[in-house]
C-alpha cells in the first residue's frame, strides 16, 4: 500500500538500519539503539560509512537527551508545551527509534474509555465461553508492556481524569491487573509511556499531582531563532511535498522567510525590529500552522497555478490561520497589514493578495 504518511520506522527504515549496523555503545534491555544512536537519530549526523541522518528535530539536543535518559529510567515521559511544537513528532521518532514501532498509540479525546487504556473484550467470545485470555482485547499499553515497547498517548489533557488515573497502577508497579481472570500482566523490561498534552489545556482535566509524579516533563518550546524556525518549515514542507506528490516546485524560501516573519511578529507582538508594538491574534500561530499555510499555497499553485508558489497562493492560508475569532482577529490582522505589510519592502505582492483574500 502507498500511505499517504508511512509510520517513522517505515520511513526511514534506511537510517535506523545504518545507525543500527553502526552502534557499538551499550543498549537498555529490547531497545533497538543506544540512547547516543536514538540522540542522533532525532538531531541528525553523518556515520563513519557517509550515511548522512536527516534531524528529526531542530532545536536544543539536551531536551532531546533527557526525554531519552528517561526513557531508560521507570519513569514516564511527559512532553509539554504549545501547539506546533512537534510533540507528536517527536514522541513518534522516539518510539520508532527505541522499539522499533510507533504504532503502539492512544489518542486522547473526552471519550477515552477504560478499555483504550486498559484492555476490552471480545464480546461473541465473552457470551459464548466466558471471561479467557482468549476473549482478551489488549490496548496498546498492555502490548506494549507484554512485548517490552514504548506506548505513546496523545494529548492526554484531553482524557477524563478518571481514566488519567488508570495509568498510575501501571506506571509505578509496572503492572496491569486482570480481576476478571485474577491474572496480571506485568511489564517486560523496555516498557515504557511517552505521553504529551499542550499548555493551552491547561484546566481541561487536570493532571492529578500522583500521575504528574510518575512522570518526568520535558518541556518543548516555539522555535527561538528564526533561521531555526524556517529550517523546521522548510523540511517538513520538502517531506509533506513528496508524500503528498505534489506536482508544484519546493517553494522559494523567501516565501517561507514571509510567513514565519509574520507568525512570529503576530505571536510575539512586535515587529522584528522592536520598533513597532502589535496586537496578538487568539490564535497559537505554531510552526506547525506555518507548514500548513505553505503546504496550502503548494496545493494551490501545483492545481490551480503554474506550479511555483506565488504570494496569491500563501495568502488565503495566512487569513485562515491568523483570523480564528471572525471580529476580533480579523481587526488585529487588518491592523498588521496596513501597519506592517503594506509599508514594508519587496511585501506589496503579499498585501494586495492579503486585501484580495479578505
Amino acid at each position: 500500500m502507498n500511505a499517504i504518511r508511512p509510520h517513522a520506522e517505515e520511513q526511514y527504515a534506511g537510517e535506523l538500519k545504518a545507525l543500527a549496523a553502526a552502534d557499538t555503545r551499550p543498549r537498555p534491555p529490547n531497545w533497538r539503539l543506544s540512547p547516543w544512536a536514538v540522540a542522533t537519530y532525532l538531531m541528525g549526523g553523518t556515520l563513519e560509512d557517509g550515511t548522512v541522518i536527516i534531524p528529526k528535530y531542530v532545536g536544543n539536543q539536551r531536551l532531546m537527551e533527557i526525554a531519552i535518559a528517561t526513557l531508560a529510567t521507570d519513569r514516564g515521559l511527559l512532553l509539554l508545551g504549545v501547539p506546533g511544537t512537534a510533540k507528536t513528532w517527536v514522541s513518534e521518532h522516539l518510539a520508532a527509534a527505541v522499539s522499533g514501532d510507533s504504532t503502539l498509540l492512544i489518542q486522547g479525546t473526552a471519550g477515552t474509555s477504560e478499555e483504550s487504556m486498559r484492555y476490552g473484550w471480545n464480546y461473541a467470545e465473552l457470551l459464548a465461553k466466558g471471561p479467557s485470555s482468549k476473549a482478551l482485547v489488549p490496548s496498546p499499553i498492555m502490548r506494549a508492556m507484554q512485548e517490552g515497547k514504548v506506548a505513546r498517548v496523545e494529548e492526554l489533557t484531553r482524557i477524563p481524569a478518571d481514566m488519567q488515573d488508570t495509568l498510575i497502577t501501571i506506571l509505578s508497579e509496572k503492572t496491569l491487573p486482570i480481576p476478571e481472570l485474577g491474572e496480571e500482566v506485568q511489564a517486560a523490561k523496555g516498557f515504557n509511556i511517552i505521553a504529551t498534552a499542550n499548555n493551552r489545556d491547561r484546566g481541561v482535566n487536570e493532571l492529578s499531582s500522583a500521575l504528574r509524579r510518575r512522570f518526568n516533563t520535558v518541556v518543548l518550546p516555539v522555535p527561538a531563532e528564526f533561521d531555526e524556525e524556517v529550517q523546521i518549515v522548510q523540511q517538513r514542507v520538502a517531506q509533506m511535498g513528496r508524500a503528498l506528490e505534489l506536482p508544484a516546485e519546493p517553494p522559494a524560501l523567501e516565501e517561507i522567510r514571509r510567513v514565519v516573519t509574520i507568525f512570529r511578529e503576530l505571536r510575539n507582538g512586535v515587529t522584528t525590529d522592536g520598533k513597532t508594538k502589535l496586537k496578538s491574534p487568539s490564535a497559537t500561530l505554531s510552526t506547525a500552522e506555518a507548514i500548513g499555510v505553505i503546504n496550502q499555497g503548494l496545493s494551490l499553485a501545483a492545481h490551480f497555478g503554474d506550479g511555483t508558489l506565488r504570494a496569491a497562493d500563501a495568502a488565503s492560508g495566512l487569513l485562515g490561520a491568523v483570523v480564528k475569532d471572525p471580529v476580533q482577529d480579523r481587526v488585529v490582522w487588518q491592523e498588521y497589514l496596513e501597519t506592517v505589510v503594506k509599508e514594508r519592502e519587496g511585501w506589496k505582492d503579499l498585501y494586495r493578495a492579503c486585501k484580495k483574500a479578505e
